[in-house]
């Protein structure tokens, strides 16, 4: 039997070929013979190969197969179980019965119209109690000593002995969005405070009404580092003369009709000086109005000028939602208004409109009634507090 090297070494001899084309084709059938070798001898099954490759070239079973992400949630970041799993999938946790929800937790989502009873406010206004003018029609007493603080009032049981809180929510009417949201998201028994720049500001006012709310107007005045913080127009300055600052209140209380009193839109410098103040406290109690000091100065005198000139009057005890509208930090705030409320038997909180305000208002308020708290209007807090 002629051997394989002998037969081709015949060959290359009658071909005679060069001598680069025989090294070429000697290192050509060396690499032949090592890939013959290896697969003869490489038969290694595939539970040798590393995890990482069969998770990448085995099929993927169904069961492994991504899942919706609260399914996935509990692998993420889990590279090597993801691996073991691809190639030895798990079966799955029967799935569990839904559990009842807590009563304890419901309570904060009801309705409004579970939060408290709505009473829908008589239309304003009164005629007896409109003197016009070319402001507009600004408020007045009626021939019968009536006032409009008490005839716009929200009906309020005074006998009632437990602690009151009332709360106002303040800047509403430029947004009629955000405005109608505070009116239907909020009880009834909160009170709300309206610039005076809004479009259509009478139709959301008799709307605030007969949803049982009653309405504030916020009156503009000069803070502290006025004109770089300016509150709008017609702002009352300590700079002008008593008719200016007259002639710009009774723009402001001609705008609209069917509220119940003014409080002091920003007004750090205004509300400080007597002299500016006075004036202002007279025209509220010549036209039947109540007075809410918001106290944006430590030396606001508006509250103490109201008491001299018997004027009725109620003090902001805490902005809820001023420097930080969180979670968190309004809660804490409702809290303190609470822990106040049964301290002194009354308590006013003032917030904005924000969502998360409305929103942590309305828990909180749900959970009054239990705690033997009366939510009131601003009408049934007012000359409750002691003056500062």
């Amino acid at each position: 039997m002629i051997s394989i090297p002998s037969v081709v070494r015949g060959w290359l001899l009658r071909v005679r070929l060069p001598v680069s084309l025989l090294a070429a084709w000697a290192a050509f059938c060396v690499v032949l013979a090592g890939v013959l070798i290896w697969l003869l001898a490489g038969d290694a099954g595939p539970e040798d190969a590393p995890p990482a490759f069969l998770a990448a070239q085995a099929p993927m079973p169904p069961s492994a197969k991504p899942q919706p992400a609260a399914r996935t949630n509990e692998a993420a970041g889990a590279v090597g179980e993801t691996a073991r799993a691809a190639v030895e999938p798990k079966p799955e946790p029967p799935a569990r019965e839904a559990e009842p929800a807590e009563p304890a937790r419901a309570a904060p989502q009801a309705a409004p119209a579970q939060l408290a009873p709505q009473v829908a406010l008589a239309p304003a206004p009164d005629p007896a109690l409109v003197e016009q003018s070319a402001f507009g029609p600004l408020p007045r007493i009626g021939a019968d000593g009536r006032e409009p603080w008490q005839v716009y009032a929200r009906p309020f049981d005074t006998s009632d002995p437990r602690p009151r809180v009332a709360i106002v929510i303040s800047g509403l009417g430029r947004s009629a969005a955000a405005t109608e949201a505070a009116i239907q998201g909020l009880p009834g028994a909160v009170t709300l405070a309206f610039l005076p720049y809004g479009q259509n500001l009478q139709h959301l006012i008799n709307l605030a009404r007969a949803a049982g709310h009653e309405v504030l107007l916020n009156l503009p005045m000069e803070p502290i580092d006025y004109p770089i913080n300016d509150p709008g127009p017609n702002t009352l300055l300590t700079a002008l003369s008593i008719e200016q600052n007259q002639n710009r209140l009774n723009w402001v209380l001609g705008r609209v009709t069917g509220y119940v009193g003014v409080t002091n839109h920003m007004g750090s410098r205004f509300t400080a000086s007597q002299e500016a103040m006075e004036p202002v406290i007279d025209t509220l109690k010549s036209r039947g109005l109540l007075f809410l000091d918001s106290r944006e100065a430590s030396r606001s005198t508006g509250a103490i000028l109201a008491t001299k000139r018997e004027v009725p009057r109620a003090i902001v005890d805490r902005f809820v939602d001023r420097r930080e509208a969180s979670r968190a930090v309004i809660d804490a705030h409702l809290s303190e208004v609470e822990r106040r409320a049964k301290e002194e038997g009354v308590a006013l909180a003032m917030g904005q409109h924000y969502p998360v305000t409305i929103e942590r208002l309305r828990a909180w308020i749900a959970t009054l009634e239990e705690k033997g708290i009366a939510l009131s209007p601003i009408s049934a807090v007012v000359n409750l507090q002691e003056d500062r």
